[in-house]
């Protein structure tokens, strides 16, 4: 029955990795340029600075798209 533990650790573990390696290449996929930063930056202050609402059809989230 120990073999069966082993099996199921060794599961656990495959699945971790794929989590981390899925995890890994989105973060890599959504990595910004520090040009596109400050330029993002830039432009929420300017509709802070102006006022200028939310768009209606897409909710402030909070977090970039």
């Amino acid at each position: 029955m120990r073999w069966w533990k082993v099996l199921g650790v060794a599961g656990l573990v495959g699945v971790a990795a794929t989590g981390v390696a899925v995890a890994r290449a989105e973060r890599r996929r959504r990595a910004y340029t520090p040009d596109e930063v400050r330029d993002r930056l830039r432009a929420r202050l300017d509709e802070a600075e102006t006022g200028a609402a939310a768009p209606a059809d897409k909710p402030a989230t909070g977090r970039w798209p």
